[in-house]
């Protein structure tokens, strides 16, 4: 996972937790779920890239670069 990827990840699950507060405090249903749902996604998106990376350093394990 390229440095962009995790600080572009990590940036939405941070609004993501900012939404879903902004909403907790105003009595917003929808935003606070939004947030839910941009935690999630940058999660979800975390979660693959981790496993491609551990295909790639497989990968090099076994062709030796």
């Amino acid at each position: 996972m390229s440095a962009g990827d995790k600080f572009d990840n990590k940036a939405q699950e941070m609004g993501g937790k900012v939404k879903e507060g902004v909403g907790k405090v105003t009595d917003d249903e929808r935003l606070e779920a939004e947030g839910q749902a941009d935690q999630s996604s940058s999660k979800f998106k975390q979660a693959g890239e981790k496993v491609k990376d551990a295909a790639k350093n497989a990968k090099d394990a076994i062709t030796g670069n």
